[in-house]
Formats: C-alpha cells, structure tokens, sequence
C-alpha cells in the first residue's frame, strides 16, 4: 500500500496510491489517490468515496514527524572512505528537526551561510506505533512503512562546527517523499535494494542496502534504547558512496526500487 499526504489547494488530506509503478518508480499514468478519512498512524486506513486523479493534487511529504528525524551517519562503509572516515562501531545517530522535513518537487533552498550543499540519497523508515527498548527480533513490528529522503547537509559548516546540528538542520534539508510504502518485505533490504541518485538526470549514486554496516532492526534497536521512539518518527538509514555538490538550478532525483522517486530542485534562499 502507497500511502500519501497530498492537497488539492485546500487543507492537506491522506490518501492511498492506487496502481502500478513503471520501470522508472512513476506512477501509471491512470493512477488515482482514494482519500482516507484521516492519518491512518492514528485512525488506521479508512477509505472514503473520494478519488483524484493524481495530476490534480500535489503531494505532501507523506509524515510530518510528530517529535525527529532520527539519522545514522558513516551506515556504508564506502561512504566512510569517501569521507575519510573510519567505519563506526555502533549507529551513530544525529537528529535532524522536523522543521527541516519538505516533501516532493519543494526546493531545497541553499542557505546564504554555506558554500558547498550536497545530496545524501537515503532509504527513511516511518515509525509506527510508541516504542521503546525494542528488541533486534521484533524491530520490524514497530514499523510503518518505508520511503525516500534526501539528508542534505551543508559539507563546510559540517566540518567548521564538527557536530551536525546546523549543517543538516536548515529548513528543507530533509525531503521525504513521494509516499509511504507500508508492503515491502524487510527481509528485501537485507537481500539488497537499489538506491540511486541522479544529479540532472547523471547517476551520482548507486548504492545497495545489502551494504549497510547496520541493517534497520539492528538500529531501531539501537536508538530506542536510547530514545523514545514515536508514531511518525522517521529513521534515516544512512547514504551510499558517491554524496556530492549541487548548486541552484540543480534537480536531484532519489530513486529507491520498490519505492518510488523523490525528485526535489535547488534554490537560492
């Protein structure tokens, strides 16, 4: 089940995609969103009689986390090297605010006090229920679904304040979209997904879950011994070698099969 947040220029409103995607994660060209009567993190999936033709609305970025963003840093080993960094011992977490959170086709706008903003094309996990100390073996009951972020970071204020708080912290640094995934087999990204970034339609990245250091019950494990876990809390699962500068103008595209596409535009603050 796709599940979205879209408008059709009034209040936002919660819909499931209907459907197949094609080769390229794009929804058929017939494809239509049913309403649903409310979020379904909270009232379950209630369908209504009402549908939209996808072209009518535009989607939302389909959570908008109650409480974080919860991301992991250094999760492919390759992305470690290229950062010439040493691979972690333990998930190493950050936080991005949920003020930071944007959805499909909104800009990225480049802050006036950076100088070098790169992509991070990552794999999000939508939380679903209140947990806390959840162990490896029932991790993947806590889960809502899967979807696409794009963890854009500021490299030079990273590297001038060390920790992350700013340079990943900007408003619109953390698009998610274009939906929730709630019918994947966890068991498929440890066998291997492919992620993909494009940089004006170029391939930057080309990464595999199946190379994750951390695989996402080991780090939904992790951090909820750590936090309180919430529904809508969204966990970033780390990005593949191959991050890089994107500047205004740019288009960047998050590709995850089985998913979809999260396609999001620089702009100048």
């Amino acid at each position: 089940m796709r599940i979205c947040r879209f408008t059709t220029g009034e209040d936002p409103l919660y819909g499931v995609l209907t459907g197949e995607l094609d080769e390229f994660g794009q929804p058929e060209e017939d494809a239509v969103i049913v309403a649903l009567a409310g979020d379904p993190l909270y009232v379950g999936v209630k369908l209504l009689d009402q549908e939209h033709k996808l072209e009518d609305v535009r989607l939302l970025a389909p959570v908008l986390p109650r409480s974080k963003v919860v991301a992991i840093g250094r999760n492919y080993a390759a992305h470690a090297a290229e950062m010439g960094a040493e691979v972690p011992e333990e998930p190493m977490m950050f936080l991005k605010p949920n003020t930071s959170v944007s959805g499909p086709g909104d800009p990225i706008f480049y802050p006036r006090q950076s100088e070098n903003v790169h992509f991070e094309g990552e794999l999000a996990v939508v939380i679903g229920r209140i947990c806390r100390d959840v162990p490896v073996e029932k991790a993947t009951d806590v889960i809502h679904g899967y979807t696409i972020a794009n963890d854009v970071t500021a490299r030079d204020l990273q590297k001038k304040d060390v920790q992350f708080a700013r340079a990943k912290g900007f408003d619109s640094f953390c698009p998610l979209g274009p939906w929730i995934e709630t019918d994947l087999d966890p068991q498929a990204f440890i066998d291997g997904v492919r992620i993909q970034t494009h940089l004006n339609g170029d391939v930057k990245q080309d990464g595999n879950t199946r190379d994750m250091i951390f695989d996402i019950p080991s780090l939904i494990a992790h951090i909820s011994s750590v936090m309180t876990l919430l529904p809508g809390d969204v966990i970033l699962t780390g990005t593949p070698d191959g991050v890089g500068p994107m500047d205004p103008g740019d288009e960047v595209e998050v590709s995850i099969a089985g998913i979809g596409t999260l396609t999001n535009k620089v702009a100048q603050r």
